[in-house]
């Protein structure tokens, strides 16, 4: 069986943000860490080699083996900023309406520029998406 990839390192987050490109996309990733780091309580980690995650739960994934993940957290991906919003987005509609500028997968949040969206109503949706992270899971 193939070993999780998307797991826990000691990379260094600020190595990490301090080369994504462009300079932009660099303020953003910076912005929404600081925001993360204050609404989760948690310090930024990498997850992986690419994703910068906050805290952690214990879920069970699809062959029954219990698997962390972050509780949430986000990547500076070259078309997008990815935040990953692990709560999903079903429970949120009135909050994306007001979001601004988005598209979604099923826990994925992606923007171009947090220029785009409302940074209140991320701030709320993230909050919420933690609370629902925290009373569902056994949560880090």
């Amino acid at each position: 069986m193939a070993e999780l990839k998307t797991r826990p390192t000691d990379q260094s987050v600020a190595d990490f943000l301090n080369a994504v490109e462009p300079e932009q996309r660099r303020k953003d990733a910076w912005t929404i860490l600081e925001m993360m780091e204050r609404l989760t309580g948690s310090k930024a980690r990498m997850w992986g080699s690419s994703i910068v995650g906050f805290g952690s739960y214990t879920y069970v994934n699809t062959t029954r083996k219990p698997a962390e993940w972050p509780l949430i957290g986000f990547s500076p991906r070259k078309a997008n900023l990815t935040l990953y919003i692990m709560a999903g987005f079903s429970a949120y509609d009135a909050l994306m309406a007001r979001l601004g500028k988005h598209t979604t997968g099923k826990s994925c949040l992606y923007v171009k520029r947090l220029s785009d969206v409302d940074l209140d109503v991320l701030e709320d949706l993230i909050v919420q998406s933690i609370g629902y992270m925290r009373e569902t899971y056994e949560t880090h």
